[in-house]
């Protein structure tokens, strides 16, 4: 063999052939090899090459198994269906190729031989060269077996066929190939002719039976089916037009049938109903028959009486709204009857249809938003159909489709305050356009756009009534928004601004319009003069003033230590997480720094010196949003508003107009002294949101009252700078203001049971009021007096708060019963004193008794010495019943107008009903608050009807509401020192709260009263059926609040460690319960958009342990209030590993961030 074999045969080029030359062909004898064929050498080639073109690419090596004979037919066709198998499925089973060992007569050896070939394929590179070789003998033999491959020849195919050795006995059966024509059939039943059914019985066991036994199983009453039959009319049992007593039984009716000899002939069995046997007597059908078949049938399908009550009220719709198309009210009834049409069977089907109707939401919506077109073309001007267009459209459009829609409804009606207040919570609760900029500077459009058309600039659109009022809201809201996104600094400012505006506004810009006036005030605000709650401020008017004659007094800056904040101390204890660090921080900075910088002049600064830019205020942020004011009422409630803003307590709740939005804090549900003096517990109007520089998370709760150093001169200072603008009777309620900030604050030591802190702030407190009552303005002024002696009754000194209480009646003069503060002071004097009382044994002899007897004497107060004379006794009785059915007498006739003070009733019922039940009882005491509360009922309703929307109507609901809270205090008194059932409280609360939803004060009576309660169920009805009936957030908080509490309760008892537990409380499911709860909660109006139910909704979850379902409702809860810094600060502390992330957030939506990561890095590192 030579060196390249398969050319051994081939010549040289210039040199004869290989066999003419002997000597050279004996030169190489030991290269050649005669057992070597170049043409089985080709052929093997080819062959490999077709064979490796048939297999798929990373497909191991089927077949390796050598054959050292392909003589029988039979082995030849069972390896190849072998290999193709195999070539099908891989690696699939090789034990299955012993049971084909039966299928071929010499096949046995072949398949074992296979077998182990098989196993032994990866053993090495021999396994493929003996593979090589055998698929070269078989390539050789092809031409001498009968059955062969059709993919390994490429000749004609014409006598190619397969063998199929499986078998069909379709095939025999029925002659045919075709599948199509073996019939089919479908068994009915489990039965079978011919068999006799008490001996023999055939099972069936098919999947069909099986199915349709699962199929019949019974319905749930949530199926279609079931819905449909319970939103059916039930069948009258009697007459509409039957007499109002009902019949003792239910009558049956019988059918009256002519004589049996004209019927026995076409019914001689009695079987046909009359109808029929009328028909076959060939007469006609009765009236009285016909409407007995249309009963009958209309029994048999109710949907059709469903339909005809339908069709009827759409009738009726329509030809109201076609009658008189101007009537807004039928329009909208018409809407909201859409939702009733859908939940019945739809009246313009047929009943197969009706089956295949799909009740769904897109299909309601497009309904409501056709009759609305309908309504506007109708109706162009009308501003509350097109609201409710905007209201259907936000269901299914785009948000900036939505955007522009309201962007053309503002510019059609730009003088409409109410639809400026709904177009700002839209684009403030957008996710995905939202920027505090943007709205910031919307809320600056909106106002400018009233104030020119207050000033009348805006020819094109007339002044509506009660845009001043409305303007205010809108600033308050503005204010609170920046509070809740971060920005303290510039919500304070605005306040600032404002007031300064308002009440120093110099006389000569008065007359100027809205836009020239701030002009004339930018100034002023940048000239770096002291503004309000500043030292030295003097006001826009006397800086205008002083300008005009030419310089200003500098004045020079008081000696005083100046608290010296280190900022390198932040960080108390390093060792903690990093996110646990950032919010100490943050909450930090937010309590120090909620006032805006400025720079001090006398220590030289620039505005390059603060480190924190965010905390300067430009005017560019203020003067869109300056207003004028020039009602007296609107003027004064701004100041209360912002002293509510800074936290302060003022005489009157002054919410901003929109309150659920601006609520962001659960302090609501917080009762300060509940327990433990239920007669004179506190009652703060601050209850629902924090106030400026108290943000924080929901787990740490850290609810305070007060702020640090500087805070606190701000606040003595604005009070300094607002005394000196009122007199009179305002100035007497700033007064007031200030000294109930005062106690407060001792409140709050007392219950966080800090005695130095409570001495200190006991004393700062008395010095106050001390100066209050020194002034001359004030020596006589009895609301004072009487905070002043209950602050001394609150710091434990109750003799000195008597002497401070008998001081002040002494000097009242002889106003009796007809004073307001007198009977006020006397109250407070009883109540306090009653709180003492261990029982009533000897309630009689009491100084509570006293000092409510004297007060009927119109004589001067004298000390309590003793006991009061039984005759003086009656004779107070007699003067409280007359002065009562008097004033309630006098109320009732005369108008609102002509009643002096609500107070003054309020404070009449409560002495008497308290004097009754010192000396009579309880009962005689809950008799006195349930007449009065019935007759101011009454009187209320009856003013309403007459007076319509008089501002004066809303006396009598505030007395009455009062009344009942006076009521309810007595009865949680009463039920501490002795035993009385619960019942006749639980009723005057749930009746209270019926009129009274957003009661919060009742609300924490009603929970508190329903904790102890073993069984919840009355407590949930009533829950559902105020939600039902109101609009209020309120019983959606507290049903929550409710349930989490038992929820609480429940665990406490299981996890007690006292051995084994058998809880009797019995609730399953309460979890579920609250979660379902939460859902229709922030489904509702006023939920969708409140912080604070969002807020607790995560919290709650975030209690069970459900990580991944808190983050989802975390980012459900910034679609609908992005603008909530506090719900970022709840996301860290829940989720503390996407720190970075919520950060970054915040600055994407320009949410104020105090601690940057940055700054914190370099924090830690120090």
């Amino acid at each position: 063999m030579a060196l390249f074999p398969a050319f051994a045969g081939a010549a040289q080029p210039g040199e004869p052939p290989a066999g003419s030359s002997e000597g050279s062909s004996r030169e190489l004898d030991w290269l050649s090899n005669p057992s070597f064929s170049a043409e089985d050498a080709l052929l093997l080639h080819q062959r490999s090459t077709e064979v490796a073109n048939l297999i798929p690419e990373k497909s191991p090596l089927i077949r390796t198994s050598s054959r050292s004979e392909l003589s029988e037919e039979s082995d030849t066709d069972e390896s190849l269906k072998q290999t193709s198998k195999k070539r099908k499925k891989k690696k699939h089973h090789l034990n299955k190729k012993k049971k084909k060992k039966t299928k071929g007569d010499s096949s046995s050896s072949e398949s074992e031989v296979d077998t182990k070939h098989i196993k032994d394929r990866g053993s090495g590179k021999s396994s493929e060269k003996e593979a090589a070789a055998n698929l070269g003998k078989k390539a050789s033999g092809v031409t001498s077996s009968h059955s062969i491959w059709l993919d390994d020849i490429q000749e004609s195919r014409a006598d190619t066929f397969c063998i199929d050795k499986k078998p069909d006995p379709a095939n025999w059966a029925y002659k045919s190939l075709y599948r199509g024509d073996i019939a089919r059939y479908k068994r009915k039943g489990d039965s079978c002719l011919g068999i006799d059914a008490k001996k023999q019985w055939i099972t069936w066991d098919s999947s069909a039976s099986k199915r349709k036994q699962a199929q019949s199983r019974p319905e749930r009453y949530f199926t279609k089916n079931n819905v449909k039959m319970l939103n059916t009319d039930g069948i009258l049992v009697c007459n509409k037009s039957s007499p109002s007593d009902p019949p003792a039984f239910i009558p049956v009716s019988q059918v009256e049938t002519d004589d049996s000899s004209d019927t026995t002939e076409v019914n001689p069995l009695g079987i046909y109903d009359p109808s029929t046997t009328v028909w076959l007597q060939g007469k006609g059908c009765k009236s009285a028959d016909s409407e007995s078949v249309n009963t009958q049938q209309a029994v048999q399908e109710p949907g059709l009486n469903m339909n005809s009550v339908l069709m009827t009220k759409v009738e009726e719709y329509n030809k109201k709204v076609r009658e008189n198309p101007r009537d807004i009210n039928a329009w909208m009834e018409f809407i909201a009857f859409q939702d009733e049409l859908m939940r019945g069977p739809s009246p313009y089907a047929s009943t197969g249809e009706q089956e295949l109707r799909r009740k769904s939401l897109k299909l309601i919506l497009e309904k409501k938003l056709a009759i609305l077109e309908r309504a506007i073309e109708s109706n162009p001007s009308n501003v509350d159909l097109k609201l409710a267009r905007l209201k259907l459209c936000t269901e299914f459009w785009e948000p900036p489709a939505v955007i522009k829609e309201w962007q053309k409804l503002i510019f059609l009606h730009p003088n409409n305050p109410e639809m400026w207040k709904k177009y700002l919570l839209f684009c403030q609760s957008q996710f995905t356009t939202f920027s505090v900029s943007k709205i910031n500077s919307l809320y600056g459009k909106c106002l400018t756009t009233l104030a020119a058309v207050q000033d009348g600039s805006m020819v094109s659109h007339p002044l509506l009534p009660g845009t001043e009022a409305a303007m205010l809201a809108i600033f308050i809201q503005q204010c609170h928004f920046l509070r809740q996104a971060g920005h303290s600094e510039k919500a304070v400012s605005l306040f600032q601004a404002l007031i300064d505006f308002t009440f120093f506004k110099p006389d000569s810009v008065k007359d100027l319009p809205t836009r020239g006036q701030v002009e004339f005030f930018e100034p002023f605000w940048d000239s770096g003069e002291p503004r309000i709650g500043e030292k030295g401020a003097r006001g826009w008017k006397a800086w205008m003033h002083q300008q005009e004659k030419g310089g200003w007094v500098v004045l020079k800056p008081d000696d005083e230590d100046e608290e010296d904040i280190d900022e390198d101390q932040e960080i108390k204890d390093k060792t903690l997480p990093k996110w646990h660090i950032w919010l100490d921080i943050e909450h930090s900075r937010e309590a120090r720094h909620w006032l805006p910088w400025r720079p001090d002049k006398t220590k030289k600064e620039t505005e390059e010196d603060c480190e924190d830019p965010e905390r300067q205020v430009l005017f560019d942020d203020l003067g869109p949003s300056l207003i004028r004011l020039s009602n007296p009422k609107l003027q004064h409630q701004l100041l209360y508003s912002f002293l509510q803003f800074l936290g302060v307590p003022c005489t009157s709740k002054l919410f901003p107009s929109s309150l659920y939005i601006a609520m962001d804090e659960n302090n609501i549900f917080d009762s300060v002294l509940y327990d433990d003096k239920p007669l004179t517990s506190v009652d703060f109007p601050l209850s629902g949101f924090n106030s400026i520089g108290h943000m924080d998370t929901m787990p740490r709760g850290r609810h305070q009252i007060g702020h640090y150093r500087e805070g606190e001169e701000f606040i003595q200072n604005v009070f300094q700078v607002l005394s000196q603008i009122f007199t009179g009777k305002e100035k007497s309620n700033l007064a007031i203001c200030w000294l109930q900030y005062e106690i407060s604050k001792v409140i709050q030591c007392l219950q966080a049971k800090k005695k130095k802190k409570l001495k200190a702030q006991g004393r700062k407190s008395k010095k106050l009021a001390k100066n209050f009552l020194k002034a001359p303005d004030n020596r006589n002024n009895l609301s004072l007096w009487r905070l002043y002696a209950y602050l001394e009754w609150l710091l434990g000194n109750t003799d000195d708060s008597r002497k401070v209480f008998d001081t002040a009646l002494c000097t009242a003069g002889t106003g009796g019963l007809k004073s307001a503060q007198l009977c006020s002071l006397s109250l407070l004097y009883a109540q306090l004193e009653v709180e003492q009382l261990e029982s009533l044994e000897g309630a009689v002899t009491s100084r509570a008794v006293h000092v409510l007897t004297k007060l009927t004497e119109n004589g001067p107060f004298v000390p309590y010495s003793g006991q009061v004379s039984p005759v003086n006794v009656l004779k107070a009785r007699k003067t409280y019943e007359h002065a009562l059915q008097d004033y309630l007498s006098q109320a009732a006739d005369s108008g609102q107008d002509q009643v002096n003070d609500t107070d003054q009733l309020v404070n009449l019922v409560g002495c008497y009903a308290l004097f009754q039940y010192l000396t009579v009882g309880i009962d005689a005491a809950v008799l006195i608050y349930t007449q009065a509360s019935e007759k101011l009922e009454v009187s209320g309703s009856q003013k309403c009807e007459n007076t319509g929307e008089n501002f004066g109507i809303l006396n009598f609901p505030t007395a009455l509401e009062a009344v009942t809270l006076l009521h309810t205090n007595l009865l949680r008194f009463h039920m501490k020192i002795s035993v009385y059932p619960l019942n006749p409280l639980r009723e005057a609360l749930a009746g209270a709260l019926k009129r009274y939803p957003s009661n919060q004060s009742l609300w924490r009576s009603y929970i508190h009263i329903q904790r102890k309660s073993h069984c919840a169920s009355k407590a949930r009805r009533f829950f559902d059926s105020v939600t039902r009936s109101t609009n209020s957030l309120e019983p959606w908080l507290f049903a929550i609040q409710a349930e989490q509490m038992r929820k609480k309760l429940t665990e406490k008892v299981q996890r007690a460690e006292v051995g084994e537990i058998h809880c009797t409380i019995p609730e399953t499911g309460l979890t579920n319960r609250i979660v379902a709860l939460f859902e229709h909660a922030v489904q509702s109006e006023n939920g969708t958009h409140c912080p604070l139910l969002w807020r607790m909704y995560l919290n709650f979850m975030a209690s069970l342990g459900k990580k991944e379902k808190s983050k989802g409702l975390f980012y459900k809860a910034l679609q609908n209030c992005p603008w909530a810094k506090v719900l970022y600060m709840d996301a860290v502390e829940y989720f503390p590993e996407d720190l970075q992330e919520t950060l970054d957030l915040m600055t994407e939506k320009e949410l104020r961030v105090r601690v940057p990561m940055e700054e914190l890095d370099l924090l830690l590192e120090i």
